[in-house]
């Protein structure tokens, strides 16, 4: 366990240097220039050579690159350009909303994606099964931003049950500062589960049809055990190790799905800063925003990777 941690470790870090440095390289490959945005026309040609200095940008690429990456080591993600606060500070008041909204959207997903395919795989080829199928490919083909306004319009708008933007009501304390903050994530969960759900229905009810077949389940079913129990003791722990697997590699879709979920109910995630500092131009933001992102996915990735053994010891991680 030890050494493949190690080296699955070493992978992550490796990963996350090649995506540090497709983000910078895309960034400065982008047609507009921040300079410009950043700069009154009313300024000298003084203050603007300044504030270029200040900011890096009078320099060439390799040499931006290389004080990039020092900067990067040492925790530094640099000044906003827009707001000249710090990005670091940015990003940490900003992610612990976006780690809780995709962490509630895995929790939804596997409590409603795995009983939903068991079923579809023990009702193969009924009318149960092609009612769930067509289901899982609505919610696949469904562009997030137009089930997001539909659900404001339906939830905010026609019937003002739920609020439409924003994490909680300010001033609201104690208690009723937790019931306020679920009632504000109730149509972002949603919206981010309903897309996403499909992937662990058809993973699990392929998983779950290969099983329902396998040596151990008919020696289960001849030694008395019912059918349900065989299912569940048996089958679902075996069926969802390719159901873990997908999750880790959704995570990046997922990643993208909440930057679209985060715009359009206004959620102040990391998602919804990457909306913005791009109308910007904000390449620290961009940058810091598209870092902190992938260490998170390249985290997820080796958790997932370690509950395999949880899942099925045999597994050998070498």
């Amino acid at each position: 366990m030890g050494k493949y941690l190690l080296g699955r470790l070493v992978r992550g870090v490796i990963t996350f240097f090649i995506a540090a440095t497709i983000t910078f390289l895309i960034l400065r490959l982008m047609p507009s220039d921040p300079a410009t945005i950043m700069m009154d026309p009313r300024m000298s040609q003084l203050d603007r050579d300044l504030m270029l200095h200040n900011f890096g940008l009078d320099r060439p690429v390799p040499v931006q690159y290389a004080y990039y990456l020092k900067n990067m080591l040492h925790g530094d993600l640099g000044l906003s350009f827009s707001t000249r606060a710090p990005v670091g500070k940015m990003l940490m008041e900003r992610i612990p909303w976006t780690l809780l909204l995709m962490v509630c959207v895995i929790i939804n997903c596997f409590i409603w994606g795995i009983p939903i395919g068991v079923v579809a795989a023990k009702r193969r080829n009924t009318w149960l099964d092609r009612f769930i199928n067509v289901f899982t490919v609505i919610g696949t083909s469904i562009f997030v931003p137009s089930l997001g306004v539909s659900l404001l319009y339906l939830f905010g708008l026609k019937f003002p049950i739920l609020p439409i933007g924003g994490t909680h009501t300010p001033g609201v304390t104690g208690v009723a500062y937790v019931i306020d903050v679920v009632r504000h994530m109730i149509l972002p969960i949603f919206t981010l589960t309903f897309v996403n759900l499909a992937n662990y229905v058809w993973y699990m009810r392929a998983s779950m049809i290969e099983i329902l077949n396998e040596d151990y389940m008919r020696t289960a079913r001849s030694k008395g055990m019912t059918e349900n129990r065989a299912v569940w003791r048996h089958g679902v722990r075996n069926a969802l190790i390719p159901t873990v697997t997908m999750t880790g590699l959704l995570m990046g879709a997922m990643v993208g799905g909440s930057i679209l979920t985060e715009t359009v109910y206004s959620y102040p995630g990391v998602g919804r800063l990457i909306y913005e500092a791009v109308q910007r131009l904000d390449f620290p933001v961009l940058q810091g925003a598209f870092l902190m992102l992938s260490f998170v996915v390249i985290l997820l990735g080796v958790v997932v990777d370690i509950l395999y053994i949880t899942l099925d010891p045999r597994i050998n991680l070498s």
